[in-house]
């Protein structure tokens, strides 16, 4: 019956009497949330302007800032209207991590590269949501700078 006998250790406690079960052979991992629930999508996708902070090497949170957000499909996007050098958008690209709030959402996110050839659909996507604003204020989420500070929010 083992060195235990006929004990059973449990989370470090041993109960008299109980049969040893032995460990699983391959220890089962747990896996992060990577999706969206379609609320989620709706009510961020929705606002207009949402609250992100990225996360410092130390752990904390910087102070969040307000972005515009457009949906692809069902993934979210970010664009820096002033570009790489932005510090949000330098932050995000440090340590990928961050937080999104928006619409009563509060939500720990990775800041991933946008999918190859997404350019074109969020130009699309920033012109049909933010329509109602002056040309020259999209114009400025439109233009090469912002194009290349672009994030596809992940939720953790």
């Amino acid at each position: 019956m083992g060195a235990l006998g006929s004990q059973s250790l449990t989370f470090g406690i041993i109960f008299p009497n109980e049969p040893v079960v032995p460990a699983l052979s391959t220890p089962r991992r747990l896996t992060a949330m990577t999706t969206w629930t379609s609320d989620e999508l709706t009510r961020i996708g929705d606002t207009d302007e949402i609250r992100l902070a990225f996360r410092r090497p130390d752990g904390t949170l910087s102070k969040a800032r307000p972005v515009w957000v457009v949906r692809r499909g069902d993934d979210l996007y970010a664009r820096s209207v002033n570009g790489p050098t932005a510090a949000w958008y330098r932050g995000a690209q440090a340590t990928h991590a961050g937080h999104v709030e928006a619409a009563g959402v509060s939500k720990d996110i990775t800041f991933a590269a946008p999918d190859p050839g997404a350019d074109d659909d969020l130009d699309a996507a920033y012109r049909a949501k933010y329509r109602r604003y002056a040309a020259n204020i999209v114009n400025s989420i439109l233009a090469p700078q912002a194009r290349s500070a672009a994030v596809k929010l992940v939720p953790r």
